[in-house]
Parts: structure tokens; sequence; C-alpha cells
């Protein structure tokens, strides 16, 4: 973004706190906003981060913030063109996911791709859904021993199955960023990150209609997932039950999320996780508490434990109680990791913002400077 409300500047980028911006006030009516591609919403949308990387079609590449910072995807690769809904086949997204070189995967047609299995996503990829409207369904993503992927602007609907999530990240995979998409509605998980996979970034998602949302950290059993870290910033969790997400082990920076009406909890600190809550907006319908603790053993300890759940300048609303416990001394700060992060204060305009502008957008797809050159 630019100005005031973009990313810091480079002079900023060497402070090691925080970069706090403001929100100009939103005045437009109810009507303005929506999923369409009006001028009134890309003005509201140029408020959250990431607005210059629809400047052209690889800006996406390594602009992440927090843990998945460093995710290129298919940033040296040629562009792949999906001009088929079939499952398979030549032209399919799953042709594409399959090939081991980089790749840029844009779309040239919309509509719905029914997935019959899982569709497994290999590395240095990105699947870029703007400019159209892509919606899977089915099955899932399962990006499982890769790395640098980038998953941006595509929706996730109707997923059935025993172990079927919208986006399913198990094992060992790392730098990933999962950016402006919409889930909804899976048998298991919405997004789960399991067995070593860390170093990643979700952002500026929708998650509705659905129970179990986001799980990170298998079970007790699974000790190498002590190496989790993950980022979760300017999402919006609408009515979904619990999971917001659950933690095991991981290291979990939440910041400037909107979280409503959920059904059991909104966050759950479990065995040994550490989640730092910065600047979130909770809003409890029927059930007030939005801090879970759940105590079990790891595998490789005599005695049970919980988590521990860090909240700074979190916003709780409609008869919110926090929930919190004592802060555990091993408690870690996001500037041990990386030094700046966009985030503001909490405030009523930033959750209309996050309302509306959240998960997949109408936006035209940008043209590749890199062919052009």
């Amino acid at each position: 973004m630019g100005g005031a409300h973009g990313r810091c500047s480079g002079a900023h980028r060497k402070h090691p706190t925080p970069v706090y911006t403001t929100f100009p006030d939103t005045t437009a009516p109810a009507s303005a906003f929506g999923r369409d591609p009006s001028n009134t919403v890309r003005t509201n949308m140029s408020c959250l981060p990431y607005a210059h990387v629809d400047s052209n079609l690889r800006a996406l590449a390594g602009q992440a913030e927090g843990f998945g910072r460093l995710a290129i995807g298919g940033l040296h690769g040629p562009l792949y063109h999906v001009t088929t809904l079939a499952d398979d086949g030549p032209g399919s997204l799953r042709d594409g996911c399959r090939k081991k070189e980089p790749l840029w995967i844009v779309f040239e047609v919309s509509g719905i791709i029914h997935l019959s299995s899982y569709l497994n996503v290999s590395s240095y990829k990105t699947i870029d859904g703007r400019g159209q409207r892509i919606k899977l369904t089915g099955k899932g993503l399962r990006l499982k021993e890769c790395e640098h992927v980038i998953i941006c602007n595509l929706e996730f609907e109707g997923g059935r199955g025993h172990d079927v999530d919208g986006i399913q990240i198990k094992p060992n995979s790392k730098h990933i960023w999962i950016d402006r998409c919409s889930l909804r509605d899976f048998d298991d998980g919405l997004i789960d990150i399991t067995r070593a996979s860390t170093d990643i970034t979700i952002s500026r998602c929708h998650f509705s209609q659905h129970d179990k949302t986001m799980l990170i950290g298998a079970d007790p059993s699974h000790t190498g997932d002590r190496c989790i870290r993950v980022t979760i910033h300017h999402c919006f969790f609408d009515g979904t039950r619990q999971r917001h997400p659950r933690v095991r082990y991981g290291k979990v920076h939440l910041y400037n999320n909107y979280t409503r009406n959920w059904g059991i909890y909104a966050v759950c600190a479990s065995v040994e996780s550490q989640i730092y809550s910065q600047c979130n907006i909770y809003e409890a319908g029927h059930k007030k508490v939005a801090f879970k603790y759940l105590t079990e053993k790891a595998a490789d300890k005599e005695e049970e434990r919980t988590g521990c759940l860090r909240s700074e300048g979190d916003l709780f609303i409609t008869g919110t109680q926090a929930g919190l416990m004592t802060v555990a001394s091993e408690m870690f700060h996001p500037r041990e990791f990386y030094p700046t992060w966009t985030v503001e204060a909490p405030s009523d305009a930033l959750k209309q913002v996050l309302h509306h502008c959240t998960g997949w957008q109408c936006v035209p797809r940008p043209a590749d400077e890199a062919a052009i050159a």
C-alpha cells in the first residue's frame, strides 16, 4: 500500500517494533461494499495490506507479512494457463500443480472444479485466481513435503470425506502464503497445518459455515510440531464454531483479525503452544469466552501442559470475556522473527473492512511484466 496506510517505508523497516497505521473513516453506505469490482470496494480494499501486490502479476512473490514472508511461489517459472474446469488432463489445474518445475498458474475460465481426490501441489507454484472466479469442491488442496507455494483468490466449498480439509498442509512443508481465499463447509478442517510444516502466512481470508476451522499442530504425539510458526492476519472468522485457530506446540501470531459468534471458543492454546494475539476484534454471540486452554501431555514429557496466550491491544465487544490465564515466561514475541508488520488499533472501521473485503474478490488479473519485458 502507498502513503501512510501502506507497508512501512525503508526507514521504518529498520525499526524493531510493530508499525501501527490508522484507517480512514469508512463513511460509504453498506451497499457500497461487497464482492463486486466497484471503485468503492477497491478504495476500501486499499486500506488493507498488500494493495501493491495487484500492480503486476508477480508482485505477490516474497511479499507476505509474517512467518510466510519468504514464499515466492512460481516467481521464476513460466505462466501455466488453466483452460478447463476438468478435474484432470491437459490444461487442468491438477495437471499444472503436479509438474515439477516452477509455475505461475493463472485461469482462463471461471466456474467450479470438482475434485474427485486431493489435489497435490508441488513446490514453487503460485495458484493465482485473480481475474476469474474459481471454486474448488469435492476435495481440497494438499501441500505435502513442498515449499514456496502461494495460493491466492480462490473459493473452497463443500469438501466431503474423512480427513478432507480445504487446504491440508502436511508433512514438512514450508514457505507458504494463503491470501484472499474464501473457505466454507468441509467435512474436516478448512486449513490444517501439521506434521512439522512451518513458516506460513494466512491473510485476508474469509471463513464461514464450518465447525473445526483451523488446526495447527497434529496431536500430542507429534513433538516435531514444535518447529511450527504461523502468522494469521486480516482474516474474518464469520460464525465458525471453533479453532480460530486451535494450536499445539507451534508459535502463532494473530493480528487484526475479526472473529465473531463462535460456538465453543475463538482461540485455543493446547500443549506447549505460544499464541500472540494482537489488535484483533472478538465479538461474542451466545458463547462469551474467547480464549480456551486445553491440557495435554507431550509424548516426550512426564507431565501434562497447556499452552500460553498473550493478548495485546485486542478488542472484546458484545460482552466477550477474554478468559486469559497468566502468561508464561517462555512466550515468544514476533519481532524475534520479523521486524515489521502492518497492524492498527482495532476499531469499527477495521471490522467493516474485514467484513466486506476478505476472501475471494473480483479483481482483474494484473499484467505479467516479466513476460512484457
